[in-house]
């Protein structure tokens, strides 16, 4: 027998049985009589190459689902790629090789790379979302948001990049850049595909407080991001223009503070308020400057205000008072009226503003008594709640409970309407880009929009396209895919040349695992019954927005179109932390990447599953350690040395016939530690996913294995059982090497066919306990005591035992607090 860890032979072998044997292939056979367990880690993007954040990820994931099949259940575990996107396109313009072939050679690289890891996953359920088989669905899916309105479309704008003549999605735009050519990006108007999520806001927000499973941060993100609030929506007239301006405030108790009113540069009266005054030019100039911004740049809370006062004022509506009317880029056409009444003393922007223009400051709410804030001169917004103050009849009232009755007196005098807003907005997901799913529109002269017939879907990606990375989509380059017939009237029309956000591909692809080789419907309903929702999604948290909420947003839609049963895709959620070398994430840039083949070459895959497993918990961050990995290298060799060497040593020991019988002290210790390790570990990987603690319980387990071992009178029967129950215990963890040791154990089954070993509660009651000894709270002892002890009996032990007499004698001991099982806290003076 080989008795050196030869982790390449060993891992390569059990990779080649786990493919020869399918051994991770899930039935359909068992819907009906095998509890089920879907375990699924976000699918990656085929770039090519696995990093480490990679393995982290799928080695968390792995573990799961091992466990859970040594537990009994029916264990779906599959892996995909979420293929469309940018950098394929942005590939095929410098290298001039088409996205798919740069794709479907990326796929291959990586998926050996996953195989390499060991990972059990059912490959026959793959699933590329760039196959035509798959956004089939994606498309068919499209159509069905329409039939319900909720698919429109309207004119928007987008990034442009004037040098390469072409649409930029915001992460090509860098420091306001074009980040291949580096020109200054600007902003062009396109008539755009959006989604309705707007319609699902509530759903969206009221569903969160169900999922128990999800991180709490994870949910407060989506909370803000749906950003649900109540106020009004209140009319300031104009003084020289008979107009209204709406805002939506939720903070109507200030608007007696109400000094001045920002609107969006983009708000539709601007132009009319200025058109043909002394203002007209400077406010055009100013529009320019800010199409020129991004939504961030504009938005960000610590940038210096700017502005222009566009010579109009409107009415504040409760004092009669003219405010003056200014644009700026800080205000956001999107979210509420485009208008913000400017109340300083309470809002830090508009603080901000009011310093920057030398504006009033007019405090309407006053702190406690008890602050040091001096609100008649404030250094900052005041932004707490308070006493009101210059607020005609209703000073003295709490600000909360004078909020509903403004709002009342100014709906019963016509200038307000209670309003909830929502921070949402409706999903654009038109890409004027190649490589991604076509919108199965139609354009007609006569029928206007129309559907692509179902029966004729996928609508292709065409291939005489040019990749110029200049102009339009190089769809538009494709007569062929642009030149259709009407479905409707059978006239001439066109196609739409947009493709879809890559977000919708992997909103639902989670659905299309559980019968991805249908080719009549997305899947089968009987197949969804059963595997959704998914018990464990794990991915990164920067995903924890846009990716998660819009497959909430389609799992809530298929529901209600009858596709599914659940109306949330995912029971729990972990997020796991990101590997971070020398205090900074992983980059490039950085020069601190650590390659997984470079760990796999030198230690084998099985030692950077450990590491990554071991180092942290999976929810925070793991610090790389070089001393960290080559531990769990020597952790597997050490492991490797003590099955192999009692293998050597029992050969001539008929074990599996044996009846282990507890003979003495040293055995009933084995005993216990192997049965809180299986009871610790079982509980660990259960409920709370603590990886390194359970591998930290094995850790200690082995060294106990080694000091029984010294002993004389080894009872083999014992030692036989504790070894295979170990080997057991580590597969989720370190799969190769603990397959290889089973099987030099002599069994005939695979590790992957049996069953997890139960504990002996029996073996966890111990004659003798170890207590702590406190005096005033500090440890001074321990004792063992008998494990049936009394509190009194536990009193009167300490109290008489020979390491406490020297800290108790001549003082007065006041109290004894005994906790059974636990401590004794002597409180003297």
């Amino acid at each position: 027998m080989e008795d050196r860890y030869n982790f390449k032979n060993i891992e390569d072998k059990w990779q080649k049985i786990w493919r020869d044997e399918k051994a991770f292939k899930t039935e359909d056979e068992a819907l009906e009589n095998k509890e089920k367990y879907y375990v699924l880690e976000m699918f990656p993007y085929p770039s090519g190459k696995l990093h480490m954040g990679h393995v982290r990820n799928y080695s968390i994931g792995d573990v799961i689902a091992r466990f859970k099949k040594l537990e009994g259940y029916n264990v779906l575990h599959p892996m995909g790629w979420d293929s469309f996107g940018l950098p394929a396109e942005n590939a095929a313009i410098k290298n001039k090789i088409h996205p798919a072939k740069w794709t479907d050679s990326n796929i291959k690289a990586m998926h050996d790379q996953l195989d390499s890891l060991g990972l059990s996953y059912d490959w026959d359920r793959e699933v590329a979302t760039s196959k035509p088989e798959y956004y089939k669905w994606t498309q068919w899916l499209f159509l069905q948001f329409y039939k319900n309105n909720l698919a429109y479309k309207k004119e928007s704008s987008v990034n442009w990049c004037p040098s390469c003549q072409t649409v930029l999605a915001n992460e090509q735009v860098v420091d306001g850049k074009c980040e291949r050519c580096h020109t200054s990006v600007t902003k062009k108007k396109l008539s755009q595909w959006y989604l309705k999520i707007t319609d699902y806001a509530d759903r969206l927000l009221e569903g969160l407080d169900d999922m128990k499973g999800w991180p709490d941060k994870v949910k407060l993100m989506q909370k803000n991001w749906i950003g649900k609030s109540s106020g009004a929506e209140v009319d300031f007239k104009l003084k020289n223009l008979n107009k209204n301006i709406k805002v939506y405030t939720t903070r109507p108790d200030t608007i007696y503070g109400t000094t001045f009113m920002v609107l969006a540069p983009e708000h539709p009266l601007v132009d009319e308020i200025v058109k043909s005054t002394e203002y007209e030019n400077d406010v055009k100039a100013y529009q320019k400057e800010c199409t020129n911004k991004s939504e961030m740049e504009r938005t960000a809370v610590k940038k210096e205000k700017s502005g222009i006062f566009i010579g109009e004022y409107a009415i504040n509506p409760v004092t009669n008072s003219e405010i003056p009317l200014f644009i700026s880029d800080y205000v956001m056409m999107d979210y509420g009226t485009g208008a913000v009444m400017g109340v300083p003393a309470h809002d830090q922007r508009d603080f901000d503003f009011a310093k920057k223009f030398n504006l009033d400051i007019i405090p309407v709410i006053e702190p406690p008594k008890d602050s040091k804030i001096d609100v008649n001169n404030l250094t900052e917004a005041f932004q707490a709640e308070g006493i009101m103050i210059n607020s005609g009849d209703y000073n003295g009232m709490d600000n909360s409970k004078a909020i509903p009755k403004i709002i009342s007196e100014l709906k019963s005098s016509g200038l307000a309407e209670p309003k909830v807003q929502y921070k949402l907005r409706d999903w654009l997901i038109s890409r004027q880009r190649y490589w991604g799913t076509p919108i199965p529109m139609i354009y007609c002269d006569t029928c206007g929009w129309v559907m692509e017939k179902e029966e004729n879907l996928p609508v292709l990606l065409p291939t005489d396209v040019e990749f110029s990375g200049k102009g339009e989509s190089p769809i538009t380059t494709s007569k062929s895919f642009l030149e259709c017939e009407c479905p409707v009237c059978g006239k001439k029309a066109r196609r739409e040349v947009d493709t879809m956000d890559t977000f919708l591909d992997s909103s639902w692809y989670f659905l299309r695992y559980s019968d991805p080789k249908n080719k009549d419907n997305p899947f089968e309903r009987d197949k969804a019954d059963y595997w959704m929702n998914v018990d464990q999604y794990i991915g990164g948290v920067e995903h924890a927005i846009l990716h998660l909420l819009y497959s909430r947003f389609f799992t809530m839609f298929m529901s209600d179109i009858n596709l599914v049963p659940a109306k949330e895709p995912f029971e729990n959620l972990l997020t796991q932390g990101m590997v971070i070398k020398d205090g900074a994430k992983m980059s490039k840039s950085l020069g601190n990447v650590v390659s997984p083949e470079e760990i796999q070459n030198k230690y084998g895959a099985d030692t950077a599953r450990l590491f990554m497993l071991f180092a942290a918990p999976p929810e925070k961050e793991l610090e790389w350690s070089d001393k960290g990995v080559e531990g769990s290298y020597r952790f597997l060799n050490r492991l490797y040395r003590l099955v192999t060497d009692f293998i050597n040593e029992s050969a001539d020991k008929v074990l599996s016939t044996k009846e282990i019988i507890i003979k003495d002290d040293k055995d009933r210790e084995l005993n216990y530690i192997l049965n809180n390790t299986i009871k610790k570990i079982t509980n660990d990987l259960s409920n709370r996913f603590n990886f390194n603690t359970a591998i930290a319980s094995i850790m200690e387990l082995v060294n106990e294995l080694y000091k029984y071992k010294q002993n004389e009178g080894i009872n083999f029967p014992l030692l036989n059982d504790a070894i295979n129950k170990l080997v057991i215990i580590l597969n989720p963890f370190v799969p190769h090497i603990t397959e290889e040791l089973y099987e030099k154990l002599g069994h005939e089954k695979k590790v992957f066919e049996i069953n997890w070993p139960s504990y002996d509660e029996n073996a966890l009651i111990k004659d003798e306990i170890e207590i702590i000894i406190q005096i005033n709270g500090k440890l001074r002892a321990k004792l063992m005591i008998p494990n049936n002890y009394t509190k009194e009996m536990m009193e009167s032990e300490v109290l008489t035992s020979d390491k406490i007499k020297p800290f108790i004698e001549g003082k007065d001991v006041v109290k004894v607090i005994a906790i059974p099982k636990k401590l004794v806290n002597i409180v003297v003076k």
